[in-house]
């Protein structure tokens, strides 16, 4: 499989776990009344928007002149890291909200299934995205990386506000809180994209030119 085919199946794959994930967190953060767990879901789908524009962005890769692919790259980057900053308004918002009016979830139970599910599914999907973005030097397939990791954190995130109010129901502000540090991990992701994309210098390159590469740009070593 070439990496131009291997970034396409990683976008559908993503696509499809996301959207299944995003509408059973949204349902459940829905009936709950838990703003985290409401917020992880639209960040879900958010990912699926994502991962769409990465389908866009290397679907017909081949027959490009490079200032097309070029401009595809900038473009995708950019409304990557637009949604990601509109989201973490929206959910930093909503967490504000809940705590002004003291409400809390009635249970956190679904929040620690799905941000386990979640962990695992993203782990597996990032670390082929940040391979894939070396190899193909691609700073729009990065940022995609770059939400899976998000993605990673707002699970971790979730879990630990989850299993807190599920063992001490008298912290009635914990998933609000968990809500915050979701939207400014989410706003960190979203600034970096944005920002890269509005730079004179856009090359569309990831930054790291191996796969030793963390979702960020940076080098490392195994």
């Amino acid at each position: 499989m070439t990496w131009v085919r291997r970034a396409l199946a990683l976008a559908l794959l993503t696509m499809g776990f996301n959207l299944l994930e995003g509408l059973v967190s949204i349902g459940f953060g829905w009936e709950e009344q838990s703003i985290a767990l409401f917020g992880f879901g639209v960040d879900s789908l958010v990912e699926v928007a994502a991962a769409a524009l990465i389908y866009w962005r290397f679907r017909h890769d081949g027959a490009l002149l490079d200032q097309q692919a070029a401009r595809r790259e900038r473009l995708a980057t950019r409304f990557i890291g637009i949604m990601l900053l509109l989201l973490a308004g929206g959910t930093a918002l909503g967490s504000i909200l809940q705590l002004l009016s003291h409400r809390h979830p009635g249970t956190t139970l679904p929040g620690v299934i799905v941000s386990l599910v979640s962990l695992l599914a993203m782990f597996l999907l990032w670390r082929g995205k940040v391979r894939t973005a070396a190899a193909l030097d691609s700073r729009a397939m990065m940022s995609d990386a770059a939400c899976s990791l998000a993605c990673m954190q707002l699970s971790t995130v979730l879990l630990i506000g989850s299993l807190l109010f599920w063992r001490w129901p008298s912290l009635w502000w914990v998933d609000a809180a968990t809500a915050l540090v979701v939207a400014a991990l989410i706003a960190r992701e979203g600034w970096g994209g944005f920002h890269a994309s509005l730079q004179p210098d856009f090359s569309g390159g990831c930054g790291c030119g191996h796969a030793n590469c963390d979702a960020s740009g940076r080098t490392g070593t195994n």
